[in-house]
């Protein structure tokens, strides 16, 4: 089954739990004051199964890359530094994305529900809206 097509580009409307989030991956008081004041944006280019999601904001961007179903080495440099293994695959229609390392249970999951980009983070759960 064809993945549905996340192309596009959305703007945080909302987000729940963010600095709970941020404070189970170890991010200083001062990064999630500044993190919790920005509305960043997500701009995902899809081409069937390869994908990259860029996430920008005035604090800081970042870029991954990956192709559904292959496990990459990810460097969350400018985020919370952190190297891991990342695994992202479909599920039900929905990105769901795998983290392995220093931190359990970390990753992500991205959804379109009609023009809404949905995300839901994990580790401590956190959720957020892009439109």
């Amino acid at each position: 089954m064809a993945p549905p097509d996340f192309s596009g580009t959305w703007n945080m409307v909302s987000n729940e739990n963010f600095d709970r989030y941020m404070q189970s991956l170890g991010i200083d008081l001062l990064t999630r004051n500044l993190a919790k004041l920005i509305k960043p944006q997500k701009i995902i280019e899809q081409n069937g199964d390869s994908f990259v999601i860029r996430t920008l904001s005035s604090l800081r961007n970042y870029r991954v890359q990956f192709t559904l179903g292959q496990e990459f080495d990810e460097d969350t440099k400018g985020l919370d530094n952190r190297k891991c293994k990342t695994l992202v695959k479909l599920d039900n229609g929905r990105l769901v994305c795998v983290q392995k390392g220093e931190k359990k249970n970390r990753g992500w999951i991205h959804w379109l529900n009609g023009d809404d980009l949905h995300l839901v983070c994990t580790i401590y759960q956190c959720t957020g809206l892009f439109i």
